[in-house]
């Protein structure tokens, strides 16, 4: 019989994405949910819970292989507390953890981020060997999350993917999207740095690489598309996919730098012009065959926006 795989998140952008993804490689789906939902066919089952209380999560564990844990508090609402990121981030994560542990699940796939590797930018290739030094709340709850995997007697690994990219997502690379679907030239074309990003697909390969990896793991991997691309050639790459020219302008970064900051975004120049590169070596090594380019995955996005 096919695995049985516990998903929590599976109403979120990842977590509909791996519903429909995970049966199409062999594992059956069950879905922690703390709301009754909509849920595709090939859904195993699903059981209404509450993953911050875990102490009720004995019924949704049983019988389950392993546990996919995607359901996070996320930064996409600004003046979160540490508090809120902690209790969701780390404590709920670690006790839903220790309730897998229990119910005899043989593997947590922790969906974290590579915010808890670094910040917006790095200077050098991020690899999960490095030290990690993340820069907000939301990454240090996730690598205070990672370190209470460890205390764990369970075999565990945290997947930290680059931005994730692909139908639904919203954020900055829906933004950007929204911007190539426009007939408008763009400043943009002198921005160089490459960025990593991460197909929703490819993430979805990653988790299916994981779960059948046959050694235990217990460890953190990085997870990105195999190359990285500048802003512009996002932009590019996007408006290749709606059969138009690129039409960026080589306006100076620090114009840009200067009217980012006039408005008060100077965080938002850092993410366009400053570079963030991911090497998913290991995770390769491990099985993992990342099948969609940064270039064909936003071409596809920009395509099927509404």
């Amino acid at each position: 019989m096919a695995p049985l795989i516990a998903l929590t998140g599976a109403t979120g952008f990842i977590g509909r994405h791996l519903l429909r993804e995970l049966p199409a490689r062999g594992f059956r789906v069950r879905a922690l949910l703390r709301r009754p939902a909509e849920l595709p066919p090939e859904t195993t089952g699903a059981v209404i819970g509450d993953i911050a209380r875990p102490q009720n999560m004995t019924a949704a564990l049983e019988g389950v292989d392993a546990v996919v844990h995607s359901a996070a508090l996320t930064p996409g609402l600004t003046g979160t507390p540490a508090d809120d990121y902690r209790a969701m981030n780390t404590e709920a994560t670690v006790a839903l953890a220790r309730a897998a542990q229990r119910a005899g699940a043989k593997r947590f796939v922790f969906l974290s981020s590579i915010r808890a590797q670094a910040g917006p930018t790095a200077p050098g290739v991020l690899t999960e060997d490095g030290t990690a030094a993340p820069e907000s709340e939301y990454g240090r709850s996730k690598l205070a999350a990672e370190q209470g995997l460890a205390g764990l007697d369970l075999d565990w690994v945290a997947l930290r993917p680059a931005l994730v990219y692909g139908p639904g997502c919203r954020g900055n690379i829906a933004e950007l999207a929204r911007l190539a679907r426009t007939a408008w030239p763009l400043p943009l074309g002198s921005l160089a740095a490459p960025r990593s990003l991460l197909a929703v697909g490819n993430l979805a390969a990653a988790v299916a690489t994981v779960l059948a990896a046959p050694a235990p793991l217990r460890r953190a991997l990085v997870v990105a598309d195999r190359e990285a691309l500048s802003v512009a050639e996002m932009i590019a790459a996007m408006r290749r996919g709606l059969g138009r020219p690129a039409g960026l302008v080589p306006v100076p970064a620090v114009l840009l730098r200067l009217a980012l900051q006039a408005s008060g975004r100077t965080e938002t120049f850092r993410r366009l012009a400053e570079p963030l590169v991911v090497d998913a070596s290991a995770l390769v090594r491990l099985g993992w065959t990342p099948a969609v380019t940064t270039g064909e995955g936003l071409a596809r996005l920009v395509r099927e926006m509404n």
